[in-house]
């Protein structure tokens, strides 16, 4: 709750303020807060204080994991501050870690039929999984890239991952901690690109279940390196069977690149298409 009529820098109405919001996962404890704070949205709350020198609760469009990394996660609050959008960026950030960054800020207007929620308004959202491959680990990759030291064939795993799309029932790419209401989700698209020993995954869906994506990576690779048909991938889904299914691969290689939005929000979002790949 915000006390703050007649404060200086106050205009006494709540707005709604969206960040765009870049991380490196790897020194945290996952998005969402926790007791030891070590935690993304415990830091960029802990930066909004010293900023606004006030408490502010945050909400995201997507929790990501430990060691998970995100290139653009929206993120929204109120305040009845008044503050200029370049002030919420550079302001907040001088109070972030390295490893954190506010890219961009804007006040949203609600309308009469619905208020802007960073989680609720998405109308789906793409991560992107960066794999390294090759026989030997590279140690500037580290946390950055997932590594199977196996040769991969790409082709049989772009043939496995069309069985993926549309809609079905994902209970088999599942994590036993997933708290979504149903596991049915509708994948619009995966790309799957090589450059040199990199191979970039791109998946694009509605929504996705807690671990989905490395699930599917892991599944993915298995058919890769020879150990599963390019059918399998069918059969998993069929079995709606979290058991059957490859282990849930590392979360290095992980981000989380773009929610998409009613473009009527106005969103300042970045170009994430080729990110990882300039």
């Amino acid at each position: 709750m915000f006390i703050m009529n007649g404060e200086s820098g106050s205009s006494g109405e709540a707005k709604r303020i969206v960040l765009g919001v870049q991380y490196d996962g790897a020194p945290w404890q996952g998005w969402q807060t926790q007791l030891n704070g070590l935690t993304v949205q415990d830091k960029l709350e802990l930066a909004l204080g010293k900023f606004t020198q006030h408490d502010i609760s945050t909400s995201c469009a997507g929790r990501t994991d430990a060691g998970v990394h995100a290139i653009e996660q929206v993120v929204h609050f109120d305040t009845v501050l008044d503050r200029d959008m370049q002030s919420w960026v550079r302001g907040v950030n001088t109070f972030l870690p390295s490893s954190i960054a506010v890219r961009w800020a804007t006040e949203v207007t609600n309308d009469t039929e619905e208020n802007f929620h960073a989680r609720f308004s998405a109308r789906s959202r793409t991560y992107q999984y960066v794999l390294y491959n090759n026989q030997v680990r590279s140690p500037l990759l580290e946390g950055k890239a997932g590594w199977v030291f196996r040769t991969l064939d790409v082709d049989k795993m772009r043939v496995a991952a069309e069985h993926l799309l549309g809609e079905h029932d994902f209970s088999s790419f599942r994590s036993v901690q997933c708290q979504a209401k149903s596991p049915v989700k509708t994948m619009y698209a995966i790309k799957i690109e090589q450059r040199g020993d990199l191979i970039m995954f791109t998946v694009h869906a509605n929504a996705f279940l807690h671990h989905m994506v490395r699930n599917i990576i892991g599944s993915l690779i298995y058919v890769g390196n020879g150990t599963q048909p390019t059918a399998w991938l069918k059969e998993l889904l069929e079995a709606q069977d979290r058991k059957v299914a490859a282990p849930t691969f590392m979360a290095d290689g992980l981000y989380l690149a773009k929610i998409d939005y009613d473009p009527k929000w106005k969103l300042p979002q970045i170009d994430t298409q080729n990110f990882l790949w300039s």
